[in-house]
């Protein structure tokens, strides 16, 4: 949970022993050497390039963009004023494309072309497909990083003067020795209310839904998804992070559809539990049950709503720390969850009538990742490590109560932990099933983030930038954890890497940094 650096170090290290030994390795000096595929490698990139230096991003993903380009098109935006520099023109660019001053809900199609517009630069270079490996540190800096494709039969060595840590499981971060947290804090370690854990109150289960496969029997087990855990005290800490999903695009035209159609591997037992929460549901709404936004062009962006949704509670915990191998079976599993959740909307008799017979209007839409049968790219990690820099954002940050004197980037959106369990609780002498994990607490005015947030600590590394896995308690990433302010702390994070040059990041006038990001 807590700084496991010297495990995975020696991880790297067995991994990188076990490559093949006919292994092509290739080996490329550049500037600045981006790890990771999401919205912020694409700013970093190019503000970095802006800035004169020569750039490699090693994305093990097939397309850059992250949740920006994986079917997060419903902007969490909190506060407009928040968003600032390259962050905001991405939403002008977008604005542009449809026709508008600033477009705020897109298609994934359209973010793409935007994204891959800023990489097409000749200071650019992207490679696909590479996951990290190994890190030879000299000192407190990154000398290279190695990486190899997902057969081990090539690797490629980046050498480079500055790194910046743009995935959104830290795995670079790690690997260089650089502390970090995985989890939940117990609220008392940063003085906040909203830390550890809490009870639901939203997206719950109504009172007395029975959790075992025979109702009222215990000996009968408990139907799947729910986790044999016992509640823990309100505020306490764990290892456990928030709920992964997909995000979901469909077409209501359907000239441009993909059919919903039953799943091979469909199993109606995972959803009995979904069953009884159609049976017991007095006034049926499709928000209870999904999170529908539409997108331009008659598309969708459709999240988690409700008790049993498209999030899937307590089954990737072991994610942020596991191999690629195994967080490939999570992501298998997520998208079969998902896939036979859709099914099951569309085609039990128990689902509402008003929540079939909408559904039933729409398919995958047939032109968004088209590569993939219209299904995206990335599963949406909500959460996964957290650096621990000289200064961590928390509750404090969020609510306008923090010290910051050297912002370089702003965060507004509501404090946003999605479930983190499922579990059985005892109610008036009742055992019924309950999701914990849920806080959503209002923001307000923007709040800076601290360059000391997405730097190590200077005894740690002096070469490295992190503008997602940021230096955060969970409740404050819950809030900063958001594309508008990956897609800013990028650009922090690419101007950063080019004043660096061979000096420790630590030492860069961040006064600089603000004048280039317009902060």
């Amino acid at each position: 949970m807590l700084m496991k650096r010297i495990s995975f170090i020696n991880l790297a290290i067995l991994i990188a022993l076990s490559l093949p030994l006919a292994s092509c390795v290739n080996t490329h000096k550049t500037e600045v050497c981006i790890y990771g595929g999401t919205s912020a490698a694409v700013t970093a990139a190019r503000a970095a390039a802006e800035a004169g230096s020569k750039v490699i991003i090693i994305c093990p993903d097939p397309v850059l963009g992250g949740m920006t380009t994986g079917g997060l098109g419903s902007t969490d935006i909190g506060n407009k004023q928040a968003i600032i520099g390259m962050a905001r023109q991405f939403y002008r660019d977008l604005g542009t494309h449809y026709g508008t001053g600033e477009q705020w809900t897109f298609e994934p199609s359209a973010a793409q072309a935007i994204l891959d517009s800023y990489v097409d630069n000749p200071d650019i270079t992207i490679y696909h497909g590479y996951y990290l490996s190994g890190v030879k540190k000299k000192g407190t800096r990154i000398v290279s990083i190695t990486c190899r494709d997902e057969d081990g039969g090539n690797a490629k060595t980046i050498r480079a003067d500055s790194f910046i840590d743009a995935g959104y499981e830290g795995d670079l971060m790690a690997m260089a020795g650089v502390s970090y947290h995985v989890g939940r804090e117990d609220s008392s370690v940063y003085g906040e209310e909203w830390n550890g854990s809490h009870l639901s109150r939203w997206h719950q289960f109504p009172d007395g839904i029975d959790p075992y496969v025979e109702k009222g029997n215990p000996d009968s087990g408990l139907l799947w998804g729910i986790q044999d855990w016992k509640m823990k005290a309100e505020g306490e800490g764990d290892n456990y992070v928030q709920a992964y999903n997909f995000r979901l695009c469909f077409s209501n035209d359907p000239d441009n559809q993909i059919p919903i159609t039953r799943p091979d591997d469909y199993d109606p037992s995972m959803y009995e539990l979904l069953g009884r929460v159609c049976e017991a549901d007095a006034d049926p709404t499709l928000r209870n049950y999904l999170g529908w936004s539409n997108m331009p062009n008659g598309k969708t962006d459709v999240n988690n709503c409700g008790a049993f949704s498209t999030d899937m509670i307590g089954m990737n915990h072991d994610y942020p720390e596991a191999s690629w191998e195994r967080r490939k079976e999570i992501i298998a599993a997520h998208k079969s969850y998902t896939l036979g959740l859709i099914w099951f909307l569309y085609s039990d008799p128990r689902v509402p009538k008003v929540v079939q017979d909408f559904l039933r209007q729409w398919g995958y839409a047939k032109d968004e990742y088209v590569k993939t049968g219209g299904w995206t790219h990335q599963i949406y990690v909500r959460e996964s490590r957290r650096m621990i820099g000289d200064y961590v954002a928390t509750q404090a940050d969020c609510q306008g109560k923090g010290t910051v004197t050297d912002g370089i980037g702003y965060a507004a959106y509501t404090m946003d932990s999605h479930n983190c369990e499922r579990i059985v609780v005892e109610k008036d002498g009742m055992m019924m099933v309950k999701n914990e994990g849920d806080v959503e607490i209002g923001g307000g005015l923007p709040y800076p983030i601290s360059y000391r947030s997405i730097t190590p600590k200077r005894e740690e590394c002096t070469n490295l930038l992190v503008p997602v896995c940021v230096s955060s308690s969970h409740i404050a990433f819950g809030s900063i954890r958001m594309e508008p302010v990956f897609l800013g702390l990028g650009q922090a994070c690419g101007v950063a890497a080019s004043l660096a040059g061979r000096r420790p990041v630590q030492d860069v006038d961040v006064r600089s940094i603000q004048e280039a990001v317009g902060f």
